[in-house]
């Protein structure tokens, strides 16, 4: 199961939302899962501060590859796939990941790669070429950069 959809399963959410309903749907949630409810049981409390971890990891995981949170970078986006290199790229095989880092110091991950496109990356005349014409704008992607400096 990718990590899109182990996110939306864990939300409940079937299908593509708008981020206004995406948050509220977390928040519902955080308001049954938060730490704070269970303050009379430590077991519960742990089982809740974990569940709440993985809650917010999956909302800002969805919401970092919602439509309106790439529309509102995509200027940055096409900036840096046409016109920065390619540093380096690593594939993670068992949940089909494509991540590339680029010379102007942007990351981003290509999530649903299949194996057989990472080879063709990898055996491509021109790696760049490549990833610009069937990977950069046929996968689902989000940006990491923030993620990494933080």
């Amino acid at each position: 199961m990718s990590k899109i959809e182990r996110s939306k399963k864990l939300l409940g959410v079937e299908k593509e939302l708008d981020l206004r309903e995406l948050k509220s749907v977390y928040r519902n949630m955080m308001k049954d899962f938060h730490p704070d409810k269970f303050q009379d049981n430590e077991d519960e409390k742990k089982a809740a501060e974990e569940k709440s971890k993985k809650i917010i990891d999956a909302y800002h995981f969805l919401v970092s590859i919602a439509p309106e949170t790439r529309e509102a970078n995509l200027a940055q986006y096409n900036e840096t796939i046409n016109n920065a290199s390619i540093d380096d790229f690593q594939y993670k095989d068992k949940i089909e990941m494509l991540t590339i880092e680029f010379s102007d110091g942007a990351t981003y991950e290509y999530h649903g790669v299949p194996k057989s496109a990472y080879k063709n990356l990898c055996t491509a005349p021109s790696v760049a070429r490549f990833a610009r014409r069937h990977i950069c704008n046929t996968y689902i992607y989000r940006s990491t950069s923030k993620l990494v400096a933080e």
